[in-house]
């Protein structure tokens, strides 16, 4: 039996190498670092991640950084609607066009927003439920974050970024990558690696490898702190991740037997280090700082 995602993709006429690089030589354009641009040219790589992401007819999907428009019509043929977040304005004009000659039946699902996802703060129509996307390389972590602060709406999410990336959103407490991307990402979500993409399947080919992380929205941990009380004393505690966290933590807390007390009062050793610390660890110390410090 045919797989659904391949029967949609295959409807949506998705592209190859050449067809990519046809668009893009009629655009006169080529990928650029600065943008963290590398189009995907593989259709069974836009499967895989489309039938990972499991999006469906209800769902309304956020794809940042669409490019010529790859993952953008395996999405189109499996869920209610897709908008697409461009920064290139070169880009997000011809996506329409790619869309409605090679895949007219969804074109009437796809709306184009030519912006700046890390200055996007809201969206016109209904709210994604979904962020699925290929993230521009340089901004991955940023991008991803501010989205899920911003769109609260996004219940799943499928993102392709590099490898080492990956290793770092996914990681647990304790591991040698567990960092500062590692806890914020589980403010928001329970976040697993999703699996492993090569560098053959985009043009150009990176130098690096990439990975897939999925990522399920569940509530921020219980604290009286904010999220941003909570996020500065992470901040705070990875500058200087060689140190224990009262020595690493005196400048937040106003001096090292300042972050001493606030770390005893939240039921965490003052000699350990910021990586054994979970995100639910995080917001309980957040909730402990001493108040002449805030």
């Amino acid at each position: 039996m045919t797989d659904p995602a391949a029967r949609a993709g295959a409807a949506a006429a998705l592209l190859g190498p050449a067809e990519v690089r046809e668009i893009a030589g009629r655009l006169g354009t080529r990928p650029t670092k600065t943008l963290g641009q590398n189009f995907v040219i593989d259709p069974n790589t836009v499967r895989r991640i489309v039938r990972t992401a499991a999006v469906g007819p209800d769902d309304v999907v956020l794809e940042v950084g669409p490019g010529l428009g790859s993952l953008t019509l395996g999405l189109l043929a499996q869920s209610s609607s897709v908008v697409a977040v461009e920064i290139d304005p070169v880009l997000a004009g011809e996506l329409a066009a790619t869309v409605a000659s090679r895949a007219a039946t969804y074109a009437p699902r796809l709306t184009v927003v030519t912006a700046d996802a890390l200055r996007l703060t809201h969206l016109d129509g209904p709210l994604p439920t979904a962020l699925v996307a290929n993230l521009p390389y340089n901004v991955a972590v940023p991008v991803l974050l501010h989205l899920l602060a911003t769109f609260p709406s996004v219940r799943r999410v499928l993102v392709m970024v590099q490898a080492e990336v990956a290793d770092r959103l996914a990681a647990p407490p304790g591991s040698k990558v567990y960092g500062v991307p590692s806890v914020k990402a589980a403010w928001y979500a329970d976040v697993r690696r999703a699996g492993a993409v090569g560098r053959n399947v985009f043009w150009p080919a990176p130098n690096v490898d990439s990975g897939l992380v999925a990522m399920s929205r569940r509530e921020p941990p219980a604290t009286t702190a904010t999220r941003d009380e909570v996020f500065a004393v992470v901040d705070a505690a990875f500058a200087q991740r060689r140190k224990t966290l009262r020595a690493a933590l005196a400048g937040w807390a106003g001096s090292p037997d300042a972050a001493e007390q606030a770390l005893r009062a939240a039921g965490i050793d003052p000699r350990a280090r910021g990586e054994a610390l979970d995100v639910t660890a995080f917001a309980r110390l957040a909730a402990h700082r001493p108040t002449r410090s805030r």
